[in-house]
């Protein structure tokens, strides 16, 4: 599989406001997180497309809903199918249960519905 490239984060209006509004106010800690991100993901053999499944099912794991609706827009912009975003987020039930894959399912959904 070929490396994972560092990608920009262009200030977008598809950013939740909570997280532009922090970033606004605190841009070192934006600039740190944004670093961070890129170094991860260039830190190993992952493609792009299995790096964002495989941050969809952390957050299917964590119950963090905002952040599954990011992932599954970012994944589905690098041409993840509908499918392998519901393969990831079914591969969850077994260890973090089935209320919590339900409600991740639903989220992303909800999210492909709205589109990219």
């Amino acid at each position: 599989m070929p490396r994972a490239k560092a990608h920009s984060k262009k200030p977008s209006s598809k950013l939740p406001n909570t997280f532009r509004n922090f970033v606004a106010k605190y841009p070192k800690l934006g600039e740190a997180h944004e670093m961070a991100a890129k170094t991860v993901d260039a830190a190993g053999p992952l493609d792009r497309k299995t790096c964002a499944l495989v941050k969809i099912g952390i957050c299917v794991g964590a119950g963090l809903e905002s952040a599954l609706r990011s992932h599954v827009r970012r994944a589905l912009e690098l041409g993840v199918t509908r499918k392998s975003i519901e393969q990831a987020i079914l591969l969850a039930m077994n260890t973090c249960g089935f209320p919590r894959t339900v409600a991740a399912w639903q989220w992303a959904r909800e999210q492909v519905k709205r589109g990219k």
